[in-house]
């Protein structure tokens, strides 16, 4: 793990945050294992006071639990857990997105676009930190368009507490660009205006999650 650059003290606690998400959902920071704010500060190379902000976000949104005089403990997720999440996020994810085929705004089409291509970029990187950050503001971009915004927070707290545990496989081996490229067709299905094919493609996009993206769990 590791940051770009410095900034700002809020900006800095930002992007610390975005790390450790990272870290979390690929399994980089393993489940039931205890981390240290100052130890992760060291990694980062700043000081333990934005890292422990961070962590104390994350432990709002049940990502972590504080464990007194110790540090922070990655909370674990069953099979089971990871089923019910992904059956959630069916649920509540698909019918938005299908209902916005032939009704993205040029302007936003355009800005997704550009996000699409940081995602592909930061597969064939291999940049994990990236392609998560990115994957992140596609979605909520996108399910922003609703106008629905306890929608997208709610999708954003199920995507966050997904494990992604087989991405790093997939990154090593090149396959996560071919995944990269699927947000591309997404939009352009939604530009064709074809509910039917945006359906399908959503479907397979979160088959693709909790399987071979999910790795072993």
């Amino acid at each position: 793990m590791g940051l770009p650059s410095l900034g700002p003290r809020e900006s800095l606690r930002r992007r610390v945050v975005d790390a450790l998400r990272a870290a979390l959902v690929t399994g980089q920071m393993g489940p039931g294992q205890i981390y240290s704010a100052p130890v992760l500060a060291e990694q980062f190379g700043v000081s333990a006071t934005p890292v422990r902000e961070a962590m104390l976000d994350l432990v709002k949104e049940g990502l972590i639990e504080a464990v007194p005089n110790k540090g922070f403990r990655v909370v674990e997720l069953t099979d089971r857990d990871l089923d019910q999440l992904t059956e959630v996020r069916t649920l509540v994810e698909i019918p938005p997105v299908v209902a916005l085929a032939g009704a993205v705004p040029p302007e936003a089409a355009t800005r997704l676009r550009a996000i699409a291509e940081e995602i592909e970029v930061a597969a064939a990187a291999r940049d994990l930190v990236a392609y998560i950050d990115a994957d992140r503001r596609f979605h909520q971009m996108l399910l922003g368009l609703t106008g629905n915004a306890h929608l997208v927070r709610v999708v954003l707290d199920l995507r966050d507490r997904t494990r992604l545990f087989g991405l790093a496989r997939l990154a090593e081996t090149g396959e996560l660009v071919a995944s990269a490229r699927e947000h591309m067709t997404l939009l352009d299905r939604l530009a064709a205006g074809d509910a039917a094919s945006v359906e399908r493609l959503m479907r397979e996009h979160l088959g693709h999650v909790r399987e071979e993206w999910a790795g072993d769990h």
